[in-house]
């Protein structure tokens, strides 16, 4: 959809729905096939008419074959002129454009009738057909039900279904096809039955409200303008005239611009904005008893170019002068060049129908009228125009009307044309063609238009010309020479014009036409005068004095002389700058045809000068002279009338009014007020008298000279230096008469300044009436702008003494309204007229008040304004006074910025200060000093006038590279105009070989450097500084030891310096011991190379190089596994090379080698893992691993936190890495914490379990104690009985097996536990079945333990009798 409307605004057309596209497809198809195929269509499709026409033409050809014969042959030049002529005029035959042969009538018909429009149409190709209401094309699918469009047999119907008033329009059906277009128009006039009547005699009031104002576009946007329409009195279905006019034209519904009216409110939408559109746009509402009328200038800006400093588009593509095979495009242009000078313009045409776009000419034309010519007759066309400039192509114009290629007078007799009523009969009439007729001489060559480009020839027919139609073939010659050249040898034309082009400039030439037809080729015509090329209509004079006039506040009223002698003059463009800008921007982009013109849309405050230029065809003339510089700003005209006439006292004879400020002042202050009254009787109104001849400057005034309870209406007029306003509205209607009541009347002139977001200050006067006491206080109250009378509230809940008062908590966004009540001993009495109401917000570029102290220590407060005018004052206030003794401020205003300067600031200066700008929209701001806050900018104005250079930093002193020493400090802000004096125990240093000085202005750092330090510089070193008057030092004392050290230091970090200029340490020698106990001797060094060589020394001899010495990236290690006390000594390491050498040492000895030692045994303590328990045959065992085991490590156990004395009981040893603690048949006394303890010379580090958990587990679990062989061997028939002890705590459960399968105690097995101790087995008669594997289980809550042992029975008889032998079991 978005690449049809492009494709819809790029063409210009009115139409472009999906079904025309198709359509036009199939028409050009259909051209295609019957240019192919044309013998078969002709059979098929072609009427009557067209077959006694092709009879005619047969017998024309026999009659002419039939005189070939008897003539001589003609001469080969004159045969092929015959054959060219019936080859142009024989293209398309059978074509031809629409016509109409029944057109559509007009209806009148009454509401919610039905109405049909109906037509014929006849023409080859099939017309397309459309149908408009006023211009607009009808589309039924959009109003469903309402529209019936049907087309038959060249029988096309618009039905119109339930007319309503709304249908009253001009309708048009419009026929086109490849070889032109027509239309035929007809009206609809829709009737109420009732309306006429209801509206006799009826005067009608006409009010357009909410109106468009100045609008400002872009090209390619769409924009809506709108007004609402006020009729009194409304009467129902009775409907105006809207019609909208831009530049007085008026405007028709159309692609580019849509209308609609609701009732009420009328808008224009310009669709697809283009420069065009630019222009005074008009709506005006006509009713029978008058019209009125609302006008604004609607400005559209150019679109971006494309490329970078490309033109702007050309504007108002027109066609003129159309003809069969030619049209002049002209068209206007644009006022923007991209920065560098337009080279020329493209013409580009489009034919209806398609939207391919050719260019009509290969170099660009400067003259902004171009004839285009090799147009195809019957067809139509549209065109744009494109600008271009070293930098490219500009956007195109907006295309043209369509325009038809063909004979003026055909098009005429299209337009005007009447058909007459179709008959339903066809009269054929056959006649013989009449015999060929050489054409006669052209008549009235002349040359109509010449350029540098081209020139262009216009003629008459001839009067001999004979029934067949005529071609032209033109000539040139160079003027003074009689050799004649055919230009279109190849192209006769068909239309009387002609366009010459690629003519030498500045050559002269003649020319002349003939004539030619089937019958041959005529004289020539009379030859034109000699004809220069070049351009013949010059670039216009610059216009003459450019004079500005202030008009509004954003527009000023430019004023120019016309440029003298100026030909075919198109309009002038204006432009405008801001002065002292260089960057001329244009206020109008359509050229404008008036010496007069407002230029829109200027910023307020802002001086603009002005040029103009004006421009033809032929291009744009030079500047104009600068205007003069003029400002911004509102005429000034006479205020608004005022408004809010309220009575505040009344006596006898007298009342007191007051009123509100005019809403507009006009651009100046309002110098004065006019009151008149007028006496009511009986509700008739008398005459105006004039109550005050001399203006008066307050908002409130006693009238005077009226008569006791007497009625009488008030209206007030406002004047300023332009004049006198219009009075205003008559206010109600007072009684004169004397107030006697108690309490006093309402508070007036109420004003509101200092608009916040969220706070804002009421002033107000208090009220004229006191009563019968004094007023005492106020009352403020406030209310929602939209809530009801019962929404007021009050603001301070305590009376007020005060004139004026700060309101805070208000809500952002939402609207007030405030009053104000007085009181006296009396009461509160009545309230005053509410505000305007007024929107908390803050206002963008709204400043507050500034409190500054100058370098002087001068106290002031500042106040800015961006919406100055030049009539703008600031206005100080104290305690909302005005301030008018300047006795203790001084003030100062510069343009947009006023200062108040305190002289001598005490308390007799505290107070709240405000400033109020005059003709803004209450820019106003407050500031309240206080005493606290007087007494601060007392204490800054001091450090002001006695300023002191701020510090970042004291004087310090740091040792650099080398040795070397910095003094140094940095000021916080020092100008560059700072100076600094370096002093040394009241001696002032200079620049030399012992001291080197920076001062760093940027960052106030300052530096003094002394490469070494001896006993002559031990004192006090000062830096002294100066910036204008501030002035600031710093000290720093160097003596005794601080000095000493510092000097040392110095000669350390010297020497360092020269030790690393080798190679050296930089990280001496140390050791560290890794998780597996191996000590590492290491250290790093720098500055090292392939020569270097490293030796190591045990207590002064050399350590063999082997494995364990590394040498990689400047890490020197040495490993000793497995450390000892034979390892302890002093170790040394030295590198060196031919830059030098250095040497660490690292001392193993006594106390070093113990804290290594201590080292390795935390290691070991660390990597030792939880004691664990392990149940043996024994008792107990506790035990715990190491990594490594070391013969020098102390181990320490510990029961019940008390250590352990070894007996043959209780041992402790170790086996590898194992440690370990064994409790032999272990008793109750056993239960409890063990511990070991690592001693590593510090905390040491200690592993525990405890006895009475997982131990307690292990002591009484069930176990056998022994007793039982593995292997008894028995005879049969012996008795066997086995014993064997059995512990545990409970008593353990015991259980016998054989086989895995348990015993039961009976006769032949005796099975005992006696004393939860002794478990015995016996076999009463042993034989051979008791062979085989015997268990005991025993079981209780903390284990199960079994003993096993095999019985093996043997026979007496038997040989190798076995022994029973007993084992004890381990």
């Amino acid at each position: 959809m978005v690449a049809l409307n492009f494709q819809e605004f790029a063409s210009g057309l009115s139409d472009t729905e999906e079904a025309r596209v198709k359509e036009s497809a199939g028409h050009l198809a259909r051209r295609s096939l019957f240019a192919s195929k044309m013998e078969a269509e002709r059979v098929e499709q072609t009427s009557r008419r067209y077959a006694m026409r092709e009879s005619a033409e047969r017998i024309s050809l026999s009659k002419k074959t039939l005189n070939t014969v008897c003539r001589p042959p003609p001469l080969p030049t004159q045969i092929y002129e015959n054959e060219e002529h019936h080859r142009q005029m024989n293209e398309d035959s059978l074509q031809h454009a629409p016509e109409f042969v029944i057109k559509p009538r007009s209806h009148t018909v009454w509401e919610k009738q039905c109405v049909r429009l109906h037509c014929t149409v006849t023409g080859w190709p099939e017309p397309r057909v459309v149908w408009y209401k006023n211009n607009v094309t009808i589309d039924p699918l959009a109003h469903a039900g309402k529209y019936k469009i049907e087309s038959s047999y060249n029988v096309h119907s618009l039905e119109v279904n339930r007319c309503d008033f709304d249908d009253t329009a001009q309708y048009r059906v419009s026929a086109m096809n490849s070889k032109g277009e027509l239309s035929a128009f007809a009206s609809i006039v829709v009737k109420s039955r009732s309306l006429e009547p209801s509206v006799y005699g009826i005067t009608f009031e006409t009010h357009i409200v909410e109106t468009f104002d100045v609008s400002f576009g872009r090209e390619g946007e769409t924009m809506s303008l709108g007004c609402t329409v006020i009729i009194y009195p409304t009467i129902q279905r009775y409907q105006p005239e809207v019609q909208w006019y831009r530049d007085g034209v008026l405007l028709e519904p159309s692609k580019w611009a849509h209308m609609h009216w609701s009732g009420n409110r009328a808008t224009l939408t310009l669709t697809h904005l283009n420069k065009e559109d630019e222009g005074l746009y008009t709506l005006r509402v006509s009713t029978k008893s008058g019209y009125e009328t609302h006008s604004a200038y609607v400005f559209v800006r150019d679109a971006d170019a494309e490329l970078q400093g490309a033109p702007t588009a050309p504007l108002d593509a027109v066609c003129q002068d159309a003809n069969k095979d030619y049209v002049i495009v002209t068209w206007k242009q644009p006022a923007v060049d991209g920065g560098s000078p337009i080279l020329g313009y493209f013409v580009d045409r489009c034919e209806v129908g398609t939207t391919h776009w050719i260019q009509c000419n290969d170099t660009p034309v400067k003259f902004a009228r171009f004839p285009v010519t090799g147009l195809v007759e019957g067809r139509s066309y549209v065109f744009r125009v494109r600008a271009v400039n070293k930098s490219g192509m500009s956007h195109p114009s907006r295309a043209s009307e369509p325009i038809a290629a063909m004979d003026p007078a055909d098009r005429a007799r299209m337009k005007g044309h009447t058909t007459a009523p179709w008959t339903g009969q066809i009269i054929v009439t056959e006649e013989e063609p009449v015999e060929g007729v050489v054409p006669g001489k052209p008549q009235d060559l002349v040359v109509t238009e010449a350029t540098k480009n081209y020139v262009v020839l216009s003629w008459k027919p001839p009067g001999q010309r004979g029934h067949e139609g005529i071609m032209y073939y033109v000539e040139k010659c160079v003027a003074g020479t009689d050799s004649w050249q055919r230009v279109n040898t190849e192209i006769p034309v068909k239309s009387p014009r002609f366009a010459l082009f690629d003519l030498s400039e500045g050559k002269s030439y003649r020319f002349r036409v003939r004539c030619s037809n089937s019958a041959g080729v005529g004289e020539p015509s009379e030859p034109t005068e000699a004809t220069v090329v070049g351009d013949k209509l010059d670039i216009p004079s610059s216009p003459g004095r450019v004079v500005p006039t202030r008009n509004t506040d954003t527009s000023v009223v430019v004023s120019w002389e016309a440029s003298k002698d100026a030909k075919e003059l198109v309009g002038y463009y204006i432009e405008a700058t801001v002065v002292g800008k260089d960057a001329w921007q244009p206020c109008n982009n359509k050229p404008v045809k008036g010496t007069r013109f407002v230029c829109h849309g200027l910023t307020t405050g802002d001086s603009y000068t002005f040029r103009v230029r004006a421009l033809n065809a032929a291009g744009l003339s030079g500047f104009s002279q600068e205007s003069e510089a003029i400002e911004v700003k509102a005429a000034i005209a006479s205020p608004a009338p005022p408004y809010g006439i309220c009575l505040l006292e009344s006596v006898r004879d007298s009342m007191v009014l007051g009123w509100k400020q005019p809403t507009f002042i006009g651009g100046a202050e309002v110098t004065g007020y006019f009151v008149d009254y007028r006496e009511m009787v009986a509700g008739v109104p008398g005459r105006w008298h004039e109550a005050n001849i001399k203006a008066i400057s307050d908002r409130a005034y006693r009238v005077t000279d009226l008569k006791e309870n007497k009625l009488y209406q008030f209206q007030v007029r406002a004047g300023n230096m332009a004049g006198v306003g219009s009075p205003s509205k008559p206010s109600e209607t007072f009684r004169c008469e004397e107030w006697t009541i108690a309490i006093p009347g309402p508070p007036h002139d109420l004003r509101l300044s200092e608009v916040r977001k969220d706070s804002l200050v009421l002033q107000w006067r208090p009220p004229v009436y006191q009563g019968r006491d004094p007023v005492n206080g106020f009352y403020i109250d406030i209310k929602e702008t939209e809530a009801s009378e019962e929404a007021w509230r009050g603001v301070n809940e305590k009376a007020t003494n005060k004139t004026y008062m700060k309101i805070k908590e208000l809500k952002e966004g939402v609207s007030y309204v405030y009053r104000v009540r007085a009181q006296n001993k009396a009461g509160v009495g009545k309230a005053s007229q509410a505000t305007e109401p007024i929107l908390a917000q803050t206002r963008p570029g709204i400043q507050e008040i500034v409190v500054e102290v100058d370098d002087e220590g001068v106290i002031s407060m500042n106040f800015e304004c961006s919406e100055m005018t030049q009539d703008s004052k600031f206005v100080w206030s104290k305690d909302y006074e005005e301030i008018k003794d300047f006795a203790r401020l001084n003030m100062e205003t510069k343009g947009g910025k006023s200062k108040v300067t305190f002289k001598t600031p005490d308390q007799e200066d505290l107070g709240i200060y405000s400033c109020m700008v005059t003709h803004t929209d209450g820019v106003s701001a407050s500031y309240t000093l206080t005493e606290e806050g007087l007494k601060e900018l007392l204490q800054i104005s001091h450090d002001h006038k006695f300023p002191i250079i701020p510090l970042k930093s004291d004087l310090a002193v740091e040792l650099l590279e080398k040795g070397r020493v910095r003094f140094w400090l940095q000021a916080e802000k020092i100008s560059a105009n700072g100076k600094v004096d370096y002093v040394f125990n009241d001696n002032i240093l200079s620049q030399g070989e012992k001291y080197k000085m920076n001062f760093d202005k940027n960052t106030g750092v300052i530096e003094m450097f002394m490469e070494s330090l001896e006993a002559k510089d031990e004192g006090t070193y000062t830096f002294q500084m100066k910036d204008g008057k501030a002035t600031n030092q710093s000290s720093l004392v160097l003596i005794g030891d601080v000095f000493d050290n510092l000097r040392k230091e110095s000669e350390f970090q010297r020497k360092e310096w020269t030790r690393k200029q080798g190679p050296h340490f930089v990280e001496y020698l140390s050791y560290e011991v890794t998780p597996n106990c191996v000590v590492v001797l290491k250290c790093k060094v720098g500055n090292i190379k392939k020569e270097t060589v490293v030796i190591w020394h045990k207590d002064d001899r050399e350590v063999k190089v082997d494995d364990k010495l590394s040498f990689t990236e400047g890490v020197l290690t040495l490993e000793i596994s497995q450390i000892s006390k034979k390892d302890a000594g002093i170790y040394q390491v030295t590198v060196k090379d031919d830059r030098g050498k250095d040497t660490s040492v690292l001392k193993l000895v006594d106390q070093g080698f113990k804290d290594l030692m201590n080292q390795v045994f935390s290691v070991i303590a660390n990597s030792s893992t939880p004691l664990k328990i392990q149940s043996t045959e024994e008792g107990v065992r506790l035990y715990s691993f190491v990594n490594y085991y070391n013969d020098e490590l102390h181990v320490t156990w510990h029961h019940k936190d008390s250590a352990i004395t070894f007996t043959d009981r209780i041992k402790s040893g170790v086996v590898g890495e194992q440690l370990w603690l064994q409790i032999t048949e272990p008793t109750e006394k056993d239960k409890g914490k063990y511990a070991i303890e690592f001693f590593d010379g510090k905390g040491g580090l200690r592993r525990s379990v405890d006895l009475s958990g997982q131990g307690e587990a292990c002591l009484n679990r069930a176990r056998v104690a022994g007793g039982l062989p593995d292997v008894v061997t028995i005879q049969e028939g012996k008795a066997l009985n086995l014993t064997c002890n059995i512990s545990g705590d409970p008593v353990p459960e015991v259980t016998w097996l054989k086989n895995e399968r348990e015993l039961v105690s009976d006769d032949h097995y005796i099975l005992k536990f006696e004393s939860g101790k002794f478990a015995s087995f016996t076999i009463t008669t042993v034989n051979t079945s008791d062979s085989g594997k015997y268990s005991i289980l025993v079981k209780n809550k903390y284990g199960t333990e079994s003993g096993d042992f095999t019985v093996s029975v043997f026979i007496p008889d038997s040989e190798g009798q076995g022994k029973a032998t007993r084992k004890e079991k381990k």
